[in-house]
């Protein structure tokens, strides 16, 4: 893995700064052959961390930019290789031709995920820190970002890994009465590990619980609109979204089939799907619009209901709320706010959370805002970066607690030590998988390949 690779570790779009990064044997050599100190000094004699300007050059001595450099020594770096850092100016063209440069001089293109990657190996990162840096450059929420941070830090690690240890301490004492039975050893009784063992139940069902809420911060929240035809579905998917996304016509039927967008309200991201008007129809596209309608609504982990509240309730409106309502949280949009009411709900709707608003002009968002988080799942007493995120880290945990109430059951139907220690290792081996300590290549592989080249 010392093999040198570079990249740009900024986005493919044209900005006023433009980062590319270096990794490897070689990678400040690398950088003096391209960059020359407006002072002379070459970036090998300069101490680490520290800024320098100067232009970087081509093989043929032409300048491609002016630019700052900077070096890191292993293993003081975020690799814990040697590496280089050129900030240059953010147009595309420009990176581009410096990192051919830096391809001329030795460098290769580095994978997705690679840098990263190496921070893992090297042991700069475990697996949930590694893992913690996609989750930061994808969040969408103030939430997300701080949890990311908070994973990138090391708190679910620092979580786990006090439970890793006190496994560690039982399977120590068993192996070393078995294994030195004639030294001053003190006998190993499992009742007296009862308490440790439902200790770190606790603590790893409480990890575990977070995860329904963790796919909520990180995917988002399947948020189907549906109502009737011209309700102001489309009218109100523009409004969230804050610009004119879906066509909006005083056409019934317009919408046709799905449009989905994400858009974060009350801090929460959702995950926006507009609806088709759902009534009987004898055309056969609307038709098909109306069924892919139904299926988005079965889906869907909250319902937006649109209400045309300047009419009178309709069969089709009673019937759509009644589904959606046995389906997911579902909220009640009464839509057209800004024209005379007309609209009366049955009481036995009283217990479903409402808003009104006018999707038109965006009046009554505010009101719709606070009223999401409080039907999404919560995380009681979870701090930021204590909320498991992905399928991968869930799954680990909840194997853990399964070999660890095992080994309660085992304990206390009286069976000998040896069959109980068997599930107390599968839990620490089930904890060592989820912050990497024993991990197959294959995995490492492809949990770093959704990563974006540069980082």
């Amino acid at each position: 893995m010392s093999d040198l690779i570079a990249a740009v570790a900024t986005g493919p779009v044209r900005s006023a700064i433009g980062v590319i990064r270096l990794s490897g044997e070689g990678a400040i050599d690398c950088a003096d052959r391209v960059f020359r100190a407006k002072s002379g000094r070459k970036m090998a004699d300069t101490a680490s961390n520290k800024l320098i300007y100067g232009e970087i050059h081509n093989k043929n001595g032409e300048t491609l930019d002016t630019a700052l450099c900077t070096v890191s020594r292993a293993p003081h770096s975020y690799t814990g290789e040697d590496t280089a850092e050129l900030q240059c100016h953010g147009s595309p063209a420009a990176l581009s031709a410096v990192l051919t440069a830096l391809f001329e001089n030795g460098a290769r293109q580095a994978l997705p995920g690679e840098f990263t990657k190496r921070a893992f190996l090297n042991g700069k990162l475990d697996l949930t820190q590694a893992e913690a840096v996609i989750d930061l450059i994808d969040a969408d929420t103030d939430l997300a970002v701080r949890n990311a941070a908070g994973q990138l830090s090391g708190a679910v690690t620092r979580r786990t890994d006090g439970v890793y240890s006190a496994l560690l301490d039982i399977a120590a004492h068993f192996h070393a009465v078995v294994d030195w039975p004639d030294e001053d050893i003190e006998d190993f009784r499992l009742e007296n590990y009862l308490t440790t063992l439902r200790d770190a139940e606790n603590t790893l069902s409480a990890l575990l619980a977070t995860f329904e809420r963790g796919r909520v911060l990180r995917d988002g929240v399947r948020t189907a609109i549906v109502g009737r035809p011209n309700v102001g579905k489309s009218s109100l998917l523009n409004a969230l979204l804050g610009f004119d996304r879906a066509i909006v016509t005083d056409t019934p039927g317009t919408t046709r089939d799905t449009v989905e967008e994400i858009c974060v309200l009350g801090g929460v991201k959702l995950r926006l799907i507009d609806t088709a008007g759902i009534r009987s129809a004898s055309d056969a596209v609307e038709k098909i619009g109306v069924e892919r309608s139904l299926l988005a609504l079965r889906s869907a982990g909250l319902i937006l209901a649109v209400l045309d509240a300047s009419r009178p309730l309709a069969p089709e409106d009673a019937q759509i709320v009644a589904r959606a309502a046995a389906t997911a949280p579902t909220v009640l949009i009464l839509n057209k706010s800004d024209l005379p009411g007309n609209l009366t709900l049955p009481p036995d709707w009283d217990g479903l959370p409402r808003a009104a608003l006018c999707a038109k002009t965006g009046a009554g968002l505010a009101e719709l805002s606070a009223l999401v988080p409080a039907l999404l799942p919560s995380v009681p007493d979870a701090p930021a970066g204590e909320i498991l995120t992905n399928a991968r880290q869930a799954g680990e945990v909840s194997a853990a607690l399964s070999s660890l109430r095992d080994a309660e059951t085992a304990l206390l139907s009286g069976v000998t030590p040896d069959a109980v220690l068997t599930e107390i290792e599968s839990a620490m081996l089930s904890l060592s998988r989820l912050t990497g300590r024993a991990l197959a290549a294959d995995v490492t592989d492809r949990i770093f390949h959704r990563f974006c080249v540069g980082k």
